[in-house]
């Protein structure tokens, strides 16, 4: 447990004291995605020094929220405990709650593989998405890129190298990505305002937003449809 104590019993209390801590939230939002080397951690949050990323992993595995595990071909890696994957859902809450504030984006922030990653399934919507057919998206965001398949309720996202080529399976990628998209964009941090529908997919087009790389166009309106959030929607399943 970190070794900040506010001298309160209270559930919330401590959870702030074993998740509080700067930059810890944001650890176990990656691992939300998968085990992560060090290095993967440290890439992930390039402005966390590296001593606090120490002693913050420290904790989490002190607390029980972390664990670190080998993994084949891999080393050590660090993951979540089951008692830390319960977090999930408070994570994916906070995320839809504060995308609410977010902004347009500051000259040094930065999009990682992972934080666009937990950025969509903040804001899929599983309700809509179980009334479309299926579909298959590549998205492309600065250097990032994802595989972004919705087959109903089911969000599967693959990480991929901006050749195309998938990062390691073994920590976290679940997407397949045989066969080509249905359809490849490209979009900036403007993305933000067709989740928030302040923009159509056709609006966003126009000024620029996004851009249509390959496949079909249409579906960014499905795109649009299955990933949204709105104000009053951090509770949202």
């Amino acid at each position: 447990m970190a070794a900040r104590s506010y001298g309160q019993y209270c559930g919330v209390t401590t959870a702030v004291e074993l998740i509080g801590e700067r930059w810890a939230l944001l650890i176990v939002r990656d691992l939300l995605v998968g085990p992560r080397r060090y290095t993967d951690l440290k890439q992930g949050l390039p402005k966390i020094p590296t001593n606090i990323l120490s002693t913050r992993l420290k904790e989490l595995q002190e607390s029980g929220v972390v664990r670190r595990v080998p993994l084949l071909h891999c080393g050590l890696v660090y993951e979540l405990t089951p008692y830390g994957r319960e977090l999930e859902p408070i994570v994916l809450a906070l995320g839809r709650w504060g995308f609410q504030q977010m902004g347009d984006p500051q000259p040094d922030d930065v999009v990682t593989v992972d934080s666009l990653t937990m950025a969509l399934r903040t804001a899929f919507r599983a309700d809509a998405a179980a009334s479309l057919p299926p579909a298959d998206y590549e998205v492309h965001v600065a250097d990032v890129v994802l595989r972004v398949q919705v087959d109903r309720e089911r969000l599967r996202i693959a990480q991929l190298h901006p050749a195309g080529r998938p990062v390691d399976p073994r920590l976290g990628t679940q997407a397949s990505t045989a066969g080509e998209p249905d359809l490849t964009f490209a979009a900036g941090p403007g993305i933000r305002r067709v989740i928030s529908s302040e923009l159509t997919p056709a609006e966003a087009i126009d000024q620029d937003v996004l851009a249509v790389v390959a496949g079909d166009a249409t579906l960014l309106e499905r795109f649009a449809q299955t990933f949204r959030i709105e104000p009053g929607s951090a509770l949202a399943a």
